[in-house]
């Protein structure tokens, strides 16, 4: 289980004469089971992606508690072959200078695994849709969806037991961004992970999440299931519904 307990987070914001702190997260609780996929939405500014930088360790909160199976995430060991990440930004994920092939097996040498075969690496791109042949490419000769679906399998190459997808399909071509949400449900049900689902899009959210932690200005106004999302209570979730078109 994925847990935060009462954590908070500020930054330093420099005023006049002396500094101030900005409040950024309050008193965020939250729970992720394997196998479940967790959506966190919000509006850009709302805090969401604060709370995924403290989710993966990349950040520490001001006070709370994060963990994964009982043990703080802060400790690099303990969340290390447990969670792992997929960004927006898939151009940038990956070194220009990277084959796919490396690319996708820099987490696994930094796991110390002994052996990587080349059966591995192809089990890989087949699961995320590609050609084995793929290992030979430059992320310069990939369209978008394609490099989305490696830095997809490179998160799923140590199998771990949650990813964080931070925006993780909004810079994708509309038609590309079913088919990453399909093949995400497919990958969870193959490997029982656990998914942190960060966005702004409640569609998406609405497709893939079991539960949704609905965000703003850096609290939770609201978490319900998903199959109960016309049954939201809070006015803020009540809008973002307004504009949810059914799949």
């Amino acid at each position: 289980m994925l847990k935060v307990e009462n954590v908070d987070k500020s930054y330093k914001t420099h005023g006049f004469l002396k500094q101030h702190r900005r409040k950024i997260l309050t008193n965020i609780n939250l729970e992720c089971q394997r196998g479940e996929c967790l959506g966190i939405i919000g509006e850009s500014g709302s805090g969401k992606s604060t709370l995924g930088r403290l989710l993966i360790g990349i950040e520490q909160p001001d006070c709370g508690v994060i963990t994964i199976h009982g043990k703080q995430i802060r400790d690099r060991k303990q969340r290390k072959g447990h969670v792992s990440v997929v960004f927006q930004d898939y151009r940038s994920s990956i070194n220009p200078f990277y084959s796919v092939e490396k690319a996708i097996l820099e987490p696994l040498r930094d796991y110390k695994m002994k052996e990587i075969s080349d059966e591995l690496l192809d089990r890989l791109l087949l699961q995320v849709g590609l050609s084995p042949d793929y290992k030979y490419k430059y992320p310069y000769e990939l369209s978008g969806g394609e490099a989305q679906r490696v830095c997809i399998a490179r998160a799923i190459a140590t199998e771990p037991t949650f990813i964080l997808l931070d925006e993780a399909i909004s810079s994708l071509d509309v038609s590309v961004q079913l088919q990453i949400l399909d093949l995400l449900k497919t990958l969870k049900s193959e490997y029982n992970m656990g998914y942190i689902f960060i966005t702004h899009d409640l569609q998406a959210a609405a497709y893939i999440c079991d539960r949704m932690m609905i965000f703003k200005d850096g609290q939770v106004q609201e978490t319900i299931a998903t199959k109960n999302l016309p049954n939201v209570q809070s006015s803020y979730a009540r809008k973002l519904l307004q504009n949810l078109i059914t799949f």
